[in-house]
Formats: structure tokens, sequence, C-alpha cells
């Protein structure tokens, strides 16, 4: 065995010390046990743990591993520590791919990955709609909050054009909600639309442009299926569907009431109107689809008071990540380090200290790393819906891609506003000296983009735990932001980048606080009065 320099430096220090006086300085355990787990889930053998994948398999068995020597019950199927994820997977095919901009008896073909990108049909293997167009701006229907944006279009019949996003007027939560893809395809399915156009995010198009998106185009997407094996969450009325670079999209809007840059001015104002554009869309593609599962990992510590044993604190974490992809200098295998490894280590510091404290919690809680977040929550969302736990859950606490960089004295909890949990996140964080901090970026709506949502769905209050801000000075400054743009969803987020990990073993820490002081609290978790996301789902 080779020591490191360090160690041999330390060791010779204690030597030539004077004997019992002497004081070597150890590396906080947790935080050496956090940077194993990482350097396994993320090296290349997983080959990216995508869902449904060998490498993704390796990873949950792994995990399944440490709960079973952490001493947690099994929480999954049939007695073990694995819940099986039934899914759809799909590709979009090249051939038979077509958008075709009809306009004044002239046919203007868009170019496939370059401007578009057709959506996986898991219904049917080929689709195709010819139909008239109409831009319904971010198709937002919020009428308690002042805003339709189908007013004064019929969409009928039609293929709706739509920009990403939500009005940035809308308070905080509504604009979380509105932003997610499934709320608006309901809406354009209700409508009666026969397809769906979706162009970029305005307020995210510049930090992931369509280039770095579309190369990895030929990537599986997912779905849950249903015990018929039918996919879960499609809409079959609207037939086709597709996404466009905003850079291609001016075309649809030449000759129409407003062009694509005064679209976008509004966008930026929240004065989006809905209009039809000229001329038609032919939209059609083939998608190749197949049955596969995977599993979420899930292991339970039991509430030592039988009263309360049958209420569940569930701590999530996302295990897959995005797999292997086009290759950048020579590299293609996503191993998604800080997405969302890191997350997952530190769920599994959380159970350690959960499983040593004595006595254990009042209410049971349960350890969970799911399964294909990355392609639409789809485990999380399985999980809530149908946990087969003995009893019912009352609170998630979920942490993904904590951007760990830098050593960090906060934490940005995603969500406290909603739930009586804030005063649990509130009083856990100041017994541990950490500061609370706000979102940074609230237009990015990441409350709706992780896997707290789908607990959230079905009526459990839950809060997002996110890397802290400060401080961000000096050589940190611009590291997160260095991040997102360079790293995230890209082989670059890998072991070698400079993870602070004993700030890892203090959101360890503070996690297994917050879910303790649920454990042990009088009243389970519940919604403030009025929350929006508690008169939505609060009553499932």
């Amino acid at each position: 065995m080779r020591l490191l320099p360090g160690v041999v430096l330390a060791v010779a220090v204690a030597v030539a010390g004077c004997g019992r006086d002497a004081e070597t300085v150890l590396p906080d355990p947790r935080a050496v046990r956090i940077e194993a787990d990482v350097r396994f889930l993320a090296d290349d053998l997983l080959e990216g743990r995508e869902a449904g994948t060998r490498g993704y398999d390796i990873a949950a068995r792994y995990v399944a591993e440490r709960f079973r020597a952490l001493g947690l019950e099994p929480a999954g199927d049939a007695g073990d520590y694995l819940q099986r994820v039934p899914l759809l997977r799909g590709w979009i095919e090249r051939e038979g791919a077509r958008l075709e901009l009809v306009r004044d008896g002239r046919i203007r073909a868009f170019r496939f990955q370059d401007e578009y990108l057709p959506g996986i049909s898991y219904g049917r293997s080929e689709v195709a709609v010819a139909a008239p167009m109409v831009f319904v701006g971010q198709a937002v229907h919020a009428p308690d909050f002042g805003v339709d944006q189908f007013q004064g279009v019929d969409v009928q019949g039609k293929i709706a054009v739509l920009l990403g996003g939500a009005p940035a007027s809308l308070p905080a939560d509504p604009r979380a909600f509105h932003s997610s893809a499934r709320e608006k395809l309901r809406e354009l399915a209700e409508r009666g639309a026969v397809g769906v156009l979706t162009l970029p995010d305005p307020a995210r198009a510049e930090r992931y442009p369509w280039q770095r998106m579309a190369r990895n185009w030929d990537r599986p997407g997912m779905r849950l299926r249903d015990a018929e094996g039918e996919p879960i969450d499609e809409f079959p009325s609207l037939r086709a569907s597709a996404r466009m670079s905003l850079e291609a999209a001016a075309t649809l809007f030449e000759g129409a009431r407003h062009e694509l840059p005064a679209v976008l001015e509004q966008a930026a104002a929240g004065t989006l109107e809905a209009f039809d554009l000229p001329g038609s869309l032919v939209l059609a593609s083939r998608s190749r689809v197949e049955p596969i599962e995977s599993f979420n990992v899930a292991g339970r510590l039991a509430g030592a008071e039988p009263r309360l044993a049958s209420e569940h604190v569930v701590y999530s974490a996302h295990l897959d990540h995005v797999g292997i992809g086009v290759e950048i200098e020579g590299d293609g295998i996503h191993n998604g380090a800080l997405d969302n490894a890191i997350g997952v280590a530190i769920l599994l510091e959380a159970a350690r200290e959960a499983v040593e404290a004595e006595p254990h919690g009042r209410r049971s809680q349960v350890f969970l790393a799911v399964t294909a977040e990355e392609k639409g929550l789809l485990g999380a969302e399985h999980f809530a819906a149908q946990p087969g736990l003995p009893g019912t859950i009352v609170a998630n606490i979920n942490i993904d891609m904590p951007i760990l960089l830098w050593p960090q004295q906060d934490v940005v909890p995603i969500g406290i506003e909603h739930s009586s949990l804030k005063a649990d996140v509130e009083a856990a964080a100041k017994s541990l000296g950490i500061t609370l901090s706000p979102d940074p970026r609230p237009e990015e709506v990441v409350f709706i983009r992780s896997d707290q949502f789908a607990f959230i769905r079905q009526g459990i209050p839950a809060v997002y735990l996110k890397g802290g801000l400060e401080p961000a000075e000096g050589e940190h400054a611009g590291r997160a932001e260095t991040f997102l743009t360079q790293h995230y969803h890209l082989p670059s987020d890998q072991i070698d980048l400079p993870i602070d990990y004993p700030t890892a073993a203090q959101m360890a820490r503070l996690n297994a606080a917050i879910g303790r002081r649920v454990a042990d609290g009088d009243r389970a978790p519940r919604w403030n009065k009025g929350d929006f996301f508690g008169e939505r789902f609060g009553s499932r």
C-alpha cells in the first residue's frame, strides 16, 4: 500500500512529536465516506448510470448493499431493497422525420437536428399531421392571476407553437407549476390541438444553447408504463410533437402579427399574446419503443414509537444520470459526479447518521435512491404513487446536484416557504451553524424540476436542498456558473472537479437533522394555509 504524501507527512510529524502530546489531524470520516461513494458511482465502470442500463443496475445494487450494511430494512419489492419501475424506452429516428412550413404555395423544409428535433411517440411508431399553426405564448392558463394566453385564438385542429417557461409576472409558485411541460400539454390537449412545436425558454436559451442539447438527439427518452404496457401521461390527441431552435423559428413568424424579435421582447416584459401564424406545418416522425424496467432503491429505519411508525419521512436523491453520449475531447461518458453521485453519497451518510442516533426517530425514515429522474422524474413518480410502505408518507427531503466546489457556509432550501417544514429546516440549520440562503435563480423554477415535485403532486410537503452561495468570492468566484455552462450534463462532470467533501459532510448532517426533527415532531408536516401547491394537491 502506497501512502499519500500528506499522510506520510502527518505520520512523520506524529512520530517526531512528543509522544502522547502530539496530535495528528485526521480528515472527517464523513467526508472520506462520501468521497469514496462518489468515486465509485462516478467511475467510468458505471458508464454514466443511465436508467435501464447495466451501469445503472450496478449502481443500484451498490446502494442496496450499502443500505444492508447500515442495517436498514428492505423497502422495495418482495423483501428486497429494489423497487421495480416499469418503463418504455423510446428513440426518434432520423429517417422519416419531417418538419415543413407550407406558405404561399412554397415549402420550407427544416433541417433535422440543426433546426428541429421530433418528439418521441410512445403510443404509435409513426405519426404525421398537417395543420394550420397558432402561437399560444407559453401555453399558460392561470385566470386566478390574470393570465390566459389562449385568449382570442382557437386551438382546435391546429399545431400549437409555444415558448418554454412561464410569465415572469406570475408569483414564483404558480410560475413554477405552469412552466411544467406536462401542464402545457394537458392544456393543449383539452383545447383540441393536434400537434405541438416547442421553442426554447428564452430565459434559459443562452445558458443551454440548442446545439449543445441537439447533439445528443439519439439518446433515448422514457415514460412510465401501466399494467397493460401503455404509456402513462401521454396525450393521444396531440398526434405529433417537436422542438425547434429559436433561430429557425424566426421563419414561422415572418408576416405574422408579431415577428419573433418582438415576441421575445414581449416574453421578457410579460405581455405575450396569442395569434394565428400564416401558413401550415407538416410534422412527421418515426419512433422505436421497447418495454424495459429499472429500479428505485429503498431502505427503511422503523420508527421507535408504534403509534407513529406508520408515518414515513422519505429522503430522496436520484441515482441515474444520462449515460454515454457524443464524445467531447475523446470522452463520451457522462459520469455525473455532481449530478447526482454526490447527492446519493450524502443520502447514504444521512442514513448512517439516522441509524447511529439513539434512540431512533419516533416516525419511520426511508432512504430512497430513485431512477429515471433525468427522463422526467419517473422513478420518484412511481414511488410516490405506489410506495409499498406500511403506512403513509408525511414529508420528502430531496437533494439533487448540490454544486459543492468550494467550502460553503450555507445551503439553499428550495420550497421551505410552502409548509411547516420551514421551522424544521431553520431549527436544524441553526443547530449546526448553517446559514440558509434564498434561491439565486427563481426564474429556473427548479421546484418542479427535481424529484420532490413527484411527492408534491401526491400532496406531500417537501423541501429540496441545494448547495450554498457563500463564500463565492476570490478564487471561488463564478464556479457555480462555470459548472452550469461548462460541465452540467457533459462528460466533464466527473471526479476531477474540485469537490469540497467536508461541505458535503455538513450537508449530510443537515439532511439527517431535518429528517430527525420531522420524525420526532408531535404533528406531521402540513401545508401552509392558502399555499398554492397545498391548495392544488394537498387534498389527495
